[in-house]
């Protein structure tokens, strides 16, 4: 498939919340390292599907600008500090909003595509949910690392869907 990735896959918050609440919090690392992880392997691999891609040489270059902007996260050091507390607030906010940027660029690429198709993009409030956490001294960050775990699942899927109305398209031709 175009850019599809093998982080491109389902990730259970359920199961990760239960392994950190058993481990005493140790399994969030390993959980943010993957997250971290497989969203820098998924905006990657769009870049790659952008430079192999020849439909229109001009939006390739303006989407591959657009997708720089997007920066590369170092898993490992994101990771480490989650030691510090206070840096899972904002790694969750960074791939909230990453997500978010990312999937309103992709919009617009497959909008291109599919004219008569509707893309819906997911809606998540990020002033909401840190003032949510902020008002529950914290706790509410659970509820946001769900929704978030949950958006990119759902992205993945999306455009898993997508990728292969694109295929059938290139065999047509």
């Amino acid at each position: 498939m175009l850019g599809v990735t093998k982080t491109d896959r389902i990730m259970w918050f359920s199961m990760w919340f239960l392994a950190s609440v058993a481990s005493f919090g140790i399994a969030f690392f390993p959980m943010f390292y993957l997250m971290i992880k497989r969203r820098n392997k998924h905006i990657q691999g769009h870049l790659e599907c952008v430079k192999k891609n020849k439909l229109n040489e001009i939006n390739e270059k303006r989407e591959s600008v657009i997708l720089n902007l997007i920066p590369e996260r170092n898993a490992k050091i994101w990771t480490l500090s989650l030691i510090l507390v206070f840096p899972a607030y904002i790694i969750t906010y960074l791939l909230t909003k990453d997500l978010i940027v990312h999937e309103e660029q992709q919009q617009k690429k497959y909008a291109k595509i599919f004219p008569e198709k509707q893309f819906i993009t997911q809606k998540i409030s990020l002033k909401k949910y840190a003032l949510l956490t902020l008002l529950t001294l914290g706790i509410g960050i659970i509820y946001w690392l769900y929704k978030t775990v949950n958006m990119y699942n759902t992205h993945f899927m999306e455009q898993e869907k997508n990728e292969k109305e694109i295929n059938k398209l290139g065999e047509k031709k």
